[in-house]
């Protein structure tokens, strides 16, 4: 059920792209996925094996263990069951990094203080040793991954601060009203203040300085968007719906599928 759960996330982010490809705006050519935590994983897996995404920033992760470490032991349905599913792989970090190297750039980017996803642990290190041994199986250094951190900061969505939006604009690029000069006079945002400005809710576990709040993001002017202009369904047809959708329900799908074989 975990390799399956984590296939159907794998399979939203390839539709993205699909999506995006198909869009007469976008340069299918420079497309780019960012994760910040779940999502790093994500982003991790799909950048593995979708060659159509040009770069991806994993935020808040991207540091793939070895046997029983933090992957293998953490949140079994979407990521410890999925990571252990691919132990035939041998050393999967670096056989996951190397194929993300076959296919484009990728960075990683994490703060120092992060315990959530057991960076104290995996600090420079654990990462200058994981990108030696992708660059053994490369048989060179092109497109291996570029690491980043931030001291003070624990777990975050770094992909919306200065550094990781110049790592973007220097490998992928953005249109003429984003330079590098242009990123590096931007101004920046608190994200506790702007939420507090905007009243944005906010779970209590992310609302402190060393986290998101503490973030530093890019530009002064962006609104706060009401949560229900986020939805992808209006009210009245999720709750038509939600019994179909919800993790629950697909759960209890699944059972009676594995059970009936």
């Amino acid at each position: 059920m975990g390799p399956r759960l984590a296939g159907l996330m794998i399979t939203d982010l390839m539709q993205a792209v699909s999506f995006l490809r198909d869009r007469s705006e976008t340069d299918a050519d420079r497309i780019s996925a960012m994760g910040y935590s779940l999502g790093s994983f994500v982003v991790g897996m799909t950048g593995a094996v979708d060659e159509r995404i040009h770069c991806c920033v994993l935020a808040g992760g991207g540091n793939f263990d070895g046997p029983g470490e933090y992957w293998d032991r953490s949140k079994p349905m979407c990521q410890g069951a999925p990571y252990r599913s691919l132990q035939a792989l041998g050393d999967r970090g670096a056989v996951l990094y190397a194929l993300h190297a076959s296919r484009g750039p990728s960075l990683i980017y994490n703060g120092l203080e992060d315990n959530v996803v057991n960076i104290p642990n995996h600090g420079r290190p654990f990462f200058q040793d994981l990108r030696e041994r992708t660059i053994e199986l490369m048989g060179g250094e092109a497109n291996v991954f570029d690491v980043g951190f931030l001291k003070g900061a624990s777990h975050r969505p770094h992909f919306v601060t200065r550094p990781v939006v110049l790592w973007l604009e220097s490998h992928q690029g953005f249109p003429p009203n984003w330079s590098d000069q242009d990123i590096r006079e931007m101004p920046e945002t608190r994200i506790g203040s702007w939420a507090e400005k905007y009243s944005v809710e906010t779970d209590p576990g992310y609302a402190t300085e060393i986290r998101e709040f503490g973030t530093t993001a890019l530009r002064d002017d962006i609104p706060g968007v009401d949560r229900s202009l986020l939805n992808v369904f209006p009210d009245t047809e999720w709750e038509a719906q939600k019994h179909t959708l919800v993790h629950e329900k697909w759960r209890e799908r699944v059972r009676a599928e594995i059970s009936g074989r």
